[in-house]
């Protein structure tokens, strides 16, 4: 049987990052990603929906979140469905989240006096600031370097919020 197993999310960082190392000096970061639906219910009222989707990043790009984003700061991920499920207390629980293969920083950063935002990404195809972690993860094999990830250099065409070209 055939599956396919890929999420793709655009929403808001729910908390700060808390950037943590594993015993083999991997970074790893756990978050959520808010994101909204809006629709009309049946009396033709606008309602807004979140949900949250845990979101869980490893490697360098566990490092460039913790680096550039804060609650609050838009980000698109590109992941993988992930069930973990333990036993407490004699029941059985399960959480379902996303591992993140590859993330793009979406907005700005202010220059912290109070001038304008500066980019941090860019969203052309050939010029984006693309940070893949395909082969990152729990069982990864990594002797210290990160060289099997790809990490695209930023251009100079630049897109923030509402220019983005999708």
């Amino acid at each position: 049987m055939a599956s396919y197993n890929r999420v793709i999310l655009l929403g808001n960082l729910v908390r700060d990052i808390e950037l943590r190392y594993t015993s083999s000096r991997m970074a790893v970061c756990q978050n959520a990603i808010a994101v909204n639906d809006r629709r009309k219910n049946a009396s033709g009222e606008w309602i807004d929906e979140t949900s949250f989707v845990d979101v869980t990043f490893f490697g360098r790009t566990a490092e460039i979140v913790s680096e550039f984003l804060s609650k609050g700061s838009p980000i698109f991920v590109e992941g993988r469905l992930k069930q973990d499920t333990w036993e407490k207390d004699g029941q059985k629980r399960s959480k379902l989240y996303v591992i993140v293969d590859r993330m793009q920083l979406l907005g700005g950063r202010s220059d912290g006096k109070g001038g304008e935002a500066r980019p941090r990404a860019t969203a052309s195809a050939g010029n984006t600031r693309f940070v893949d972690s395909a082969n990152e993860g729990p069982g990864a094999m990594h002797a210290g370097n990160n060289s099997d990830m790809h990490v695209s250099e930023v251009g100079e065409d630049v897109y923030v919020n509402e220019d983005m070209p999708f």
